[in-house]
């Protein structure tokens, strides 16, 4: 067999879907089609007053399956919340998962798929350094993904996400057989989205597509075997072509979602952007900016933002992404200016020409923040330059999306990203 130092392969996974107004009544029939016939659906309390999981449930028991809805899962999820909902599945047997939400609600369903159907310590399957970084032992049981926002993607991915609470960071869970078995993506669902939830969401489908289409190539990688090949891959041509995909419905859609959320044709294209940009990022992976959102999320003090849970500090996940973006790819550009300016130009094709062009993408994004009210970067969520050595920490523990950064990032990098993320404009 011929030896290659460098990858030469790359693999590409996606969920099976069903996508359009009314494709939640059908669920029943799908799940059963799964060959499962008693479901747990995951949710939170959130989503659980809109009468969205009760609506799965009832399609589902109309389906012939027997049904229970478990409906504290935590906004933006913690490792304490996660061992939560997998004791309470712990106590009964299920054939199959649904997860109804946002990201948080589909993410902590998969991890009570993985911790019931291999019980281990949480720790063994989180991600290194943090954790042990254990593969499951087989197969998961059939999940069902149902997202009520335009946003984490969760629904095609392989990932978890959750905030360990001793460690003030995030960190996660992940492995091709946490992808759902499915994805049942009905827009109609996203109608009552609130602004702020709207454009948080929104940033993170950004994030995900532009880290996805910036990610160092596949073919960069030291050679992987086929049994230890990485779900995050690097940018590869069938997930680029998914995210110019996801980029050119957020530009036509995008703040007309966040300023007029009845819009119907908007919030479908959002939640097709959604589900591209989750298919890039899925495979290719992201990287600067989302290594420094998860300890920008785990330290927050006082931030409180309208529209989510008021019981605790929040920083939402796709600000927390999206706060340290425009300085992130101002540092990327080096490594492909076309690529960087071509989302840019997709984005906006008016926005002014910059100077520099390594501006260029940075002031399309902050254009954009400014127009859907994206807080004026870190200062705005409570950070200041005292906060830096330990957010820097925090994010130089996400190795895992730092390795596909596609130049080496140092602590003196990101120590300049974050410096240069306290104002974006």
């Amino acid at each position: 067999m011929t030896e290659y130092l460098t990858e030469t392969v790359f693999t590409w996974g996606a969920t099976p879907l069903k996508f359009g107004a009314g494709a939640v009544d059908e669920i029943g029939w799908d799940l059963a089609q799964l060959g499962a016939q008693r479901v747990l659906i995951v949710t939170d309390p959130g989503v659980a007053a809109t009468g969205v999981p009760q609506r799965v449930a009832d399609a589902a028991k109309a389906g012939g399956l027997t049904v229970e809805i478990y409906d504290q899962a935590h906004v933006e999820p913690t490792d304490r919340s996660i061992t939560e909902a997998v004791e309470f599945a712990r106590q009964s047997t299920w054939d199959g998962f649904v997860g109804v939400g946002g990201g948080s609600s589909i993410d902590t369903a998969k991890a009570v798929n993985l911790l019931t159907t291999y019980p281990a310590d949480l720790f063994d399957y989180v991600n290194k350094p943090i954790g042990q970084g254990k593969a499951p032992d087989g197969p998961l049981k059939p999940l069902v993904a149902v997202p009520t926002t335009a946003g984490t993607g969760s629904e095609t991915t392989p990932v978890c996400v959750m905030d360990f609470l001793g460690l003030h960071v995030k960190s996660g869970i992940s492995h091709p057989r946490l992808r759902p078995s499915m994805a049942v993506i009905d827009p109609l669902l996203t109608l009552s989205m609130p602004p702020e939830v709207t454009a948080a969401s929104g940033m993170d489908v950004l994030c995900h597509a532009l880290e996805s289409y910036t990610a160092k190539p596949y073919h960069s990688f030291a050679r992987h075997r086929p049994e230890n090949r990485v779900a995050y891959n690097g940018s590869n041509p069938i997930s680029d072509a998914w995210t110019e995909q996801a980029l050119r419905l957020l530009a036509r859609s995008f703040r007309k979602a966040v300023l007029n959320g009845g819009d119907l044709q908007a919030r479908t294209d959002m939640m097709l952007a959604a589900t591209f940009a989750g298919m890039g990022f899925g495979n290719a992976g992201v990287h600067i900016p989302h290594a420094c959102a998860y300890p920008i999320a785990g330290r927050v003090r006082e931030y409180r933002p309208a529209n989510y849970p008021q019981d605790a500090p929040l920083v939402p996940h796709g600000e927390s992404v999206s706060l340290t973006a425009p300085a992130a790819f101002r540092f990327t550009f080096p490594t492909d200016p076309g690529k960087h300016l071509r989302a840019a130009e997709i984005l906006d094709p008016s926005a002014p020409r910059q100077t520099d062009e390594r501006d260029q993408l940075p002031a399309v994004l902050t254009a954009l923040m400014r127009d859907i009210g994206i807080p004026n970067g870190l200062g705005g969520v409570g950070y200041g330059e005292a906060d830096i050595p330990a957010l820097v920490e925090g994010t130089m523990q996400q190795q895992r999306l730092l390795a596909v950064a596609p130049r080496a990032v140092r602590d003196e990098d990101v120590a300049a990203i974050l410096a240069g993320s306290i104002e974006n404009w």
